[in-house]
């Protein structure tokens, strides 16, 4: 990922990231050229899905399924042998 200090224009390094959520991050930036030296911070967010994760559907399964009772396991897994 590049960062470009926003008062020069040249190239910038991440000196610290904080997570504030899953889709949100401030990034602490100071710029590449002694002549400017400016300390920033930038966010980094989600935007928007293109295409869906394969993974979302099968963990969220597995995680429906560990908080079943034992006999509901058993139960769904004898529906599911049918398919």
């Amino acid at each position: 990922m590049r960062v470009v200090c926003p008062e020069c224009g040249d190239k910038s390094r991440i000196q610290k990231t904080n997570r504030i959520s899953n889709s949100y991050t401030d990034l602490y930036c100071s710029c590449n050229n002694a002549e400017c030296g400016h300390s920033f911070v930038m966010n980094l967010s989600f935007s928007h899905t293109l295409s869906p994760s394969a993974k979302t559907t099968t963990q969220m399964a597995i995680s429906l399924m560990k908080g079943l009772a034992p006999e509901q396991r058993q139960e769904l897994q004898q529906q599911l042998s049918i398919l």
